[in-house]
């Protein structure tokens, strides 16, 4: 099977190369750019890139202003914004972005690397069963079982168990769910979440014995 191909989109020299390095450890391929340019749509055009890491603060343009003009032209493999723009509203406004994840700078190379991981995993077109602990998923027929048994879910909580299942002991703020599973609706209030996981959590947990779903204080939920 072909290594996944990362294209990287950073203008600080040394950041490009630990990233690359970094990545290719990891057994990815990785085509690095210090700025946006010509050379990225040719990329794009002839490589068949898996995900995208963009900086947001690039020479002349916000690296989001570049992503939402691919996207009008059709792109749609997953982009992670790695920047310095770490203020809440910057946050939500590269969700708005299209961003499939956001990593502020300084960065943890492990969590950066398990979150690439994860993204891919989520976007990956070619899963057909996910297991985890006693629940499993079947993407030929979009269930979830627990112990041979389907278990009974809303189309929202279906999207709310399948993005914790590919996520495993990955933190996930309230606004990366509102902005991943509830994506356009208008029903966009961090305690709909809450309302959400703790009914998601009576169906797969009735008895409240299995704890699949830990709740970090001011933080988000994690899938263990």
């Amino acid at each position: 099977m072909k290594n996944k191909l990362i294209l990287i989109v950073e203008d600080e020299e040394d950041i490009l190369e630990l990233l690359e390095y970094t990545l290719q450890k990891e057994g990815y391929e990785t085509i690095g750019c210090l700025s946006i340019n010509k050379v990225i749509d040719k990329i794009l055009d002839e490589e068949n890139v898996d995900l995208i890491l963009m900086d947001r603060n690039l020479p002349g343009i916000d690296g989001a202003t570049f992503i939402s003009k691919i996207r009008s032209k059709g792109y749609v493999n997953p982009v992670i914004y790695v920047t310095a723009k770490d203020k809440d509203e910057d946050i939500l406004e590269g969700f708005e972005s299209y961003a499939d994840d956001y990593i502020t700078k300084p960065f943890n190379l492990k969590e950066l690397c398990a979150r690439v991981k994860a993204v891919l995993k989520r976007t990956s077109k070619d899963i057909e069963v996910l297991k985890v602990k006693d629940i499993v998923y079947k993407a030929n027929n979009k269930r979830f079982y627990i112990n041979n048994e389907a278990i009974d879910l809303t189309h929202l909580e279906h999207d709310l168990l399948l993005e914790f299942v590919k996520n495993k002991d990955i933190l996930m703020s309230r606004e990366h769910l509102l902005n991943t599973v509830w994506e356009d609706s208008i029903e966009k209030k961090l305690k709909t979440v809450n309302v959400a996981v703790k009914r998601l959590k009576a169906k797969i947990d009735p008895k409240g014995e299995k704890e699949y779903i830990k709740s970090i204080r001011g933080e988000g939920y994690i899938f263990c």
